[in-house]
């Protein structure tokens, strides 16, 4: 399993700790699915500013955001719909996609709810996780559902309200 963590932003102190608590998460989730491939899972760490010029570029919504996820494959909870393809498979390694997260929003989310701000990135790095592994929102139903599983991996990790 390879876990690219890149801190492409100042705003927020990173530290390796931090980047635990990341590699912590995936995992977790991908254990939660019970996928077994070996994947790869890439974080990129930003700030307000870059993430609502992608936020812009990807979904027209030009403002800043918590996280962005790009899943890679066809997955629907959990569960490949869709070939892994020779784009991302290398026979050895399945890229599952990448998660960008601003530090800053997150900081600041901490701030506003009341949390830490490991408890915050470890919700943000769930939820890119999961919608990696085909999760979604969309409706109430499926909100449950996501974030029953969001929980659960934060409750494992030690990271509750």
């Amino acid at each position: 399993m390879e876990i690219l963590v890149e801190n492409n932003q100042e705003k927020v102190i990173f530290t390796d700790s931090l980047k635990q608590l990341i590699t912590k998460a995936v995992k977790l989730c991908l254990e939660e699915e019970t996928f077994t491939e070996n994947v790869e899972v890439n974080i990129l760490l930003v700030d307000n500013e870059k993430i609502r010029e992608m936020n812009h570029h990807f979904r027209q919504i030009d403002a800043p955001t918590d996280v962005l996820s790009f899943p890679i494959l066809e997955m629907v909870d959990g569960k490949l719909i869709a070939g892994v393809g020779d784009y991302n498979y290398d026979g050895e390694t399945l890229l599952l996609g990448d998660i960008v997260i601003s530090l800053e929003m997150a900081k600041a989310q901490a701030e506003e709810y009341g949390h830490s701000f490991e408890r915050e990135l470890g919700f943000l790095v769930t939820h890119g996780m999961f919608h990696l592994l085909g999760y979604d929102h969309c409706n109430e139903l499926e909100e449950k559902r996501m974030m029953d599983k969001q929980e659960k991996v934060l409750k494992v990790m030690e990271l509750t309200r």
